[in-house]
């Protein structure tokens, strides 16, 4: 099973926003409902890697998260709340949580029984953060667009450029890496579940 614990950044700098990511969470599929842990925190149960990429990505892209990613057991039968819930995907995702809040991706993912696999995962999608983290607004319209499964000329047609335009945006925002690069950190992080959970 996959946990995430979130926390927002600077919250004492900042209004109270896990409102608006507790809306969010719940627009995901979940074994247990988001809900607020402690504070400016969040926790949410997942059993599917794509899903837990899929939040981790939206996150870091809209900013102001510390993630972490806890992969392992689960203490059966589950509780009604998050809260209430307790194993080692929980215990590795405040490990993970506390860890992210020193690093410049601020995503972190521990797996006590297969550290060494979470690192190279963790490490992976490290780069595909980093290269996100470079895209323009300019890059990220392509990027939505494409996502939709329109070609690079209706992307053209929506944004009132050239196709050759599209074309060089897409090249720019490393586009080519994204969904690849995605699919391949899924394939990972869903091998890493079933081993340790």
């Amino acid at each position: 099973m996959l946990v995430l614990t979130i926390d927002q950044v600077r919250s004492r700098e900042r209004p109270d926003d896990v409102g608006n990511l507790l809306a969010l969470l719940r627009e995901y599929p979940h074994v247990l409902a988001p809900e607020r842990t402690a504070g400016d925190e969040a926790q949410v149960l997942l059993d599917d890697a794509e899903v837990a990429l899929r939040i981790i990505l939206d996150l870091t892209r809209r900013g102001g998260w510390t993630i972490g990613c806890g992969v392992g057991p689960v203490v059966t039968p589950l509780p009604d709340s998050i809260r209430e819930a307790t194993g080692g995907a929980f215990i590795s995702a405040r490990e993970a949580v506390d860890r992210a809040k020193r690093k410049p991706t601020r995503v972190a993912v521990e797996a006590a029984s297969a550290e060494r696999d979470a690192r190279h995962f963790e490490a992976l999608l490290d780069l595909l953060l980093v290269v996100r983290r470079r895209r323009t607004p300019e890059g990220w319209e392509v990027h939505d667009l494409l996502s939709e499964g329109r070609t690079q000329t209706d992307a053209a047609a929506v944004l009132g450029v050239t196709p050759q335009a599209v074309s060089l945006r897409a090249q720019a925002a490393d586009l080519r890496v994204d969904a690849p690069a995605s699919e391949a950190l899924v394939s990972l992080l869903s091998k890493l579940d079933r081993e340790v959970s």
